[in-house]
């Protein structure tokens, strides 16, 4: 007879990540009940990430642009309840000549997307891309296009992922679509409404510095009094986020520690993500001296223009590094350089490189585990790269450590896809007709 787990592991919807990288949404989707069954991305090192992470999935490595790949990813992938994917969309230009985004060359990989869905059928299907694609006329565009001449009813939404618990603002205009045979519309998914309330403000008491404002009335001090509590786990701050691994330095090659070392968790958010024994990603870059001298002028929050005058200049040390500004100061360049987090706010999005934004107390950047934690992966989540050297079909430039921030950079916040999916099994579950 087939144990409790075995039955669940049968009647779990089933969910297919394209284009996933190294995991957000399918992360966020198992978090939420859903067993994955594949995902596919051309980069093999977000692939050994994938793999490791979702031993019991298929791994497909590979341009869905070649009919080889898409072949293997339609083969594992048929039946499956739910498509997620965020396809590279580059051209918006379209709107303004009147041809179609699907029809641009720079955007064959959305094109994939919506061919394979095509394909599949799946019950359910969503699709994330930058807020951008929002703009008039684009969006309408691929509303009609992911409706697949009138089989699913589609809907859109830009969401901040700080609206769903993830320690870090960040904006994604996300599609659902709904097959028609379900009965159902597409469900509404809303979060907290903190990112638009609560906002760093300049400290007038003390003349520098930044503490945390309201932008509006009553509703904004109720989320204030939200994200000031440790046990609340629906508006998550840095601090509550990554405060036990305050200990890190700069230069660190340690890459994993026991988690029984750590200091006790500080907030509900850190007990949550602990959920493993030994602690993986830990290793922190060095430090240019420069860097160091300047992290010290700049209050948590803040940035290079809070930099005193002694400190704008563009080599401190005589160590000459980096590409030359052609000035003997700063340069407009640098406007988002040395971003300091804060420790009672969310951070700031995070982009691919490690130095994105420095730790708010000590001169510092992060490490690949902290990204993990603002991006709200469980410390379970492990981030690898191919074991292969040199170069190799799909990879992208810069090494190992690179290709880790990278990968985190780039993923879709867990906590964001978790709470999207929740509503999901709402919809696979409801009879028909009745609203979600």
């Amino acid at each position: 007879m087939p144990d409790e787990s075995e039955k669940q592991l049968h009647i779990a919807p089933t969910v297919v990540d394209m284009f996933c990288g190294a995991g957000g949404l399918a992360r966020g989707f198992e978090r939420a009940g859903f067993r994955v069954t594949a995902g596919t991305d051309h980069d093999p090192d977000a692939m050994a990430t994938f793999a490791a992470n979702f031993p019991n999935a298929h791994a497909i490595t590979g341009d869905l642009r070649k009919p080889k790949v898409r072949a293997q990813l339609v083969d594992v992938a048929r039946g499956a309840d739910v498509v997620v994917g965020g396809p590279p969309c580059q051209a918006f230009s379209q709107v303004r000549n009147h041809s179609r985004l699907i029809d641009d060359p720079r955007n064959s990989l959305y094109r994939e997307f919506v061919r394979v869905v095509d394909r599949l059928r799946p019950r359910i299907f969503v699709m994330e891309n930058v807020q951008g694609m929002a703009q008039m006329g684009v969006k309408e565009q691929v509303m009609q296009d992911l409706s697949l001449r009138g089989r699913y009813r589609v809907s859109a939404k830009v969401l901040d992922a700080a609206d769903f618990g993830v320690p870090q603002t960040r904006k994604r205009l996300i599609f659902i679509g709904v097959h028609r045979d379900l009965g159902v519309e597409p469900p509404l998914v809303g979060g907290s409404g903190a990112s638009v309330a609560l906002a760093l403000m300049a400290d007038s008491v003390a003349k520098r510095g930044y503490r945390l404002g309201l932008r509006n009335d009553a509703v904004a001090e109720e989320l204030l009094d939200r994200l000031r509590d440790p046990s609340d786990l629906g508006i998550t701050s840095v601090e509550q986020a990554i405060g036990d691994l305050q200990f890190l330095e700069a230069g660190n090659k340690i890459d994993s520690v026991a988690v029984s070392t750590l200091v006790s968790p500080g907030s509900a958010y850190q007990r949550v993500v602990r959920n493993i024994d030994t602690l993986e990603n830990l290793s922190v870059p060095r430090m240019n001296p420069d860097t160091t001298m300047r992290l010290h002028g700049i209050p948590p929050g803040g940035n290079y223009r809070d930099l005193p005058e002694e400190l704008l200049a563009r080599y401190l040390t005589g160590q000459k590094w980096g590409p030359s500004t052609g000035s003997d100061n700063l340069a407009r360049k640098h406007y988002s350089a040395y971003r300091r987090l804060h420790p009672d706010l969310w951070a700031w999005t995070l982009n691919t490189k490690a130095d994105a934004v420095y730790h708010f107390s000590r001169p510092r950047a992060l490490s690949v585990r902290e990204f993990c934690r603002l991006q709200s992966f469980d410390d379970a989540f492990v981030v690898r790269t191919d074991s292969r050297r040199g170069e190799i079909p799909g990879r992208l430039p810069n090494g190992s450590t690179h290709s880790k921030y990278r990968q985190i950079g780039n993923a879709v916040p867990v906590l964001l896809a978790q709470q999207i999916a929740a509503r999901l099994l709402e919809v696979l579950g409801a009879p028909k007709g009745v609203a979600v």
